[in-house]
């Protein structure tokens, strides 16, 4: 962590009344009297106001700087008595001045104070998890008292909680819409075998970069499974018109992804070139822009290798084992 803060600074003198009530009842004071003398003293009393036009400027009277900038002054305010004497505050209050906060926050009608650090070098949610551990082991709280983490990664975890969301009904909805167009639960679930591939390339390079999974990154996630999946969609598409046009299983395996190597490594290509500027960026807002983008380039490099490599052999493979399935299926039957 660096540039560690607190929001609340020290340094502001204060003038504390301690008052003797014993003192106070002996000449017939109240609290309430003692407080308007010295507020209307040192902070001013209004007793009137100037009207000039729709402006209103009040009028305030209040002691001279002389009689109200040092505790011995402050302690020479007169009070009158119920016996119509009068009464020096110093007599029924001891004045001190000490050392107060310039500014107390409130929120939610609680007092808080905001201690605020910037973390490089590492990801936000395993510095956060690490403080929350160490303060756990080191700081007992007085009751009342308790710790809210805020700022980016506040919203950090707010984005990733809709993420756990999003991200599972997309993909099962990706996967409802693939079986609608094969029909069948196998292609559909060879398509969705593109994802872990992306995925595979994208934190691959997030390690090469040295960079840390946020939240920006699992946005370019999303981005690469979608241009996977459809890489795959028409690859597995491909094949089966292939297939359905007389070709063997091998052929047709061959064919395809012949046929469709230069279109998935051609929109391979432009997606990752268009990403590189913000990958290599330094200017301000790199930080948010180089993971997604480095994820991006990186999801797109393994999914295209291992769309035309590895998806043609799983399709191969399991085309294989259903043919030989139903063949001897059919030399059982009596």
């Amino acid at each position: 962590a660096e540039d560690v803060s607190i929001g609340i600074s020290q340094g502001a003198m204060q003038l504390e009344l301690s008052l003797d009530r014993a003192a106070m009842a002996r000449y017939g004071l109240s609290v309430d009297e003692v407080r308007a003398a010295v507020a209307g003293g040192v902070g001013g009393t209004p007793v009137s106001e100037v009207i000039d036009g729709r402006r209103r400027f009040p009028i305030v009277v209040r002691l001279d700087a002389a009689y109200r900038s040092t505790p011995e002054a402050v302690g020479r305010i007169l009070l009158s008595t119920p016996a119509g004497g009068a009464v020096a505050l110093s007599q029924v209050a001891a004045l001190r001045t000490i050392e107060g906060p310039e500014v107390i926050n409130h929120e939610g009608g609680q007092r808080y104070v905001v201690v605020q650090a910037n973390v490089r070098g590492r990801d936000l949610g395993g510095f956060a998890a690490e403080v929350e551990q160490v303060i756990g082991a080191r700081l007992q709280l007085p009751p009342g008292y308790y710790i809210d983490y805020g700022g980016q990664f506040e919203n950090q975890q707010r984005a990733n909680q809709r993420l756990l969301l999003i991200v599972p009904l997309v993909l099962l909805l990706i996967a409802g819409l693939l079986y609608a167009s094969f029909g069948t639960v196998r292609h559909a679930l060879l398509v969705m075998l593109n994802v872990p591939f992306a995925l595979v390339g994208g934190i691959a390079a997030l390690w090469i970069r040295g960079m840390h999974l946020n939240l920006s990154a699992s946005v370019g996630m999303i981005a690469v499974f979608g241009v996977a999946i459809l890489n795959g969609l028409v690859l597995v598409t491909t094949v089966n018109q292939l297939r359905a046009a007389g070709q063997a299983l091998e052929e047709a395996v061959r064919a395809g992804a012949l046929v469709r190597l230069r279109p998935v490594l051609a929109t391979a290509l432009v997606a990752s070139v268009g990403f590189l500027p913000m990958a290599l960026s330094t200017s301000s807002g790199a930080e948010v822009q180089k993971p997604l983008a480095t994820v991006v380039i990186g999801g797109l490099i393994s999914a295209t290798l291992l769309t035309l490599v590895v998806l043609p052999s799983v399709y191969r493979w399991l085309e294989t084992r259903r043919s030989a399935g139903g063949t001897l299926s059919m030399m059982r039957q009596p």
